[in-house]
């Protein structure tokens, strides 16, 4: 998968927290394009919500101001995608429902990827509702891809 840029990207919950709070080396590249321009980010409200609410997890003992910090990094480099589409090709449900409006973001935003390591979301990179309208990847092989 070669991967010519620019492109528009969506990225799951757990990807914005590889970038933001963890920093994960390995998405270093990722990291640099998002930061330079190179790709455009898309989300939705109901995506930028999870993410505040994820944020405040104890377990990952942000405070309070750092987490508005994060999301607000995260929601000025994002276009945002409409909540109520029409005409729309149809997608296949996930089998967890909070990652359905991924899918929906990518769709409704003309993304070419949707970034997640979540094995659901994966496995359905190969269905044939979706392949024809994006793709959807770790953020580690779109990384190789656009080396």
């Amino acid at each position: 998968m070669r991967v010519d840029l620019p492109v528009r990207l969506v990225l799951d919950t757990n990807t914005v927290l590889a970038l933001w709070h963890f920093e994960d080396p390995a998405l270093v590249r990722l990291r640099r394009l998002i930061d330079t321009g190179s790709v455009e980010l898309a989300t939705r409200a109901d995506a930028l919500e999870e993410l505040r609410r994820v944020l405040a997890y104890r377990q990952f003992a942000i405070d309070a101001d750092k987490q508005a910090c994060m999301l607000d990094a995260y929601s000025l480099r994002c276009i945002r995608s409409g909540d109520e589409p029409a005409n729309l090709p149809m997608l296949p449900l996930c089998r967890d429902p909070d990652d359905q409006k991924f899918l929906e973001i990518a769709r409704d935003a003309g993304a070419s990827r949707l970034l997640s390591r979540d094995k659901l979301l994966l496995k359905l990179n190969r269905h044939r509702l979706v392949r024809p309208l994006f793709g959807i990847v770790t953020p580690e092989s779109f990384c190789q891809a656009t080396e």
